[in-house]
């Protein structure tokens, strides 16, 4: 299984925010911000974050794709 983050790309797209608003308003850091481009795992701290800026759930920003 690995995670996708279309979902969280396509929100910020929505609201015309970009990687760096993103970092800024979700006070993530450059690496983390890549990790998401690259699909990988972040922390649930990091997604919690991002839920509250976007006031959404964890679904709503990334989905578990099956290999």
């Amino acid at each position: 299984m690995k995670i996708s983050y279309n979902k969280l790309r396509k929100l910020m797209i929505d609201n015309q925010m970009n990687r760096q608003d993103l970092m800024r308003a979700a006070d993530i850091s450059s690496s983390v911000a890549t990790k998401f481009n690259k699909d990988e795992t972040v922390s649930m701290e990091v997604l919690m974050r991002i839920c509250k800026v976007f006031h959404c759930d964890i679904g709503d920003i990334c989905q578990i794709i099956e290999d």
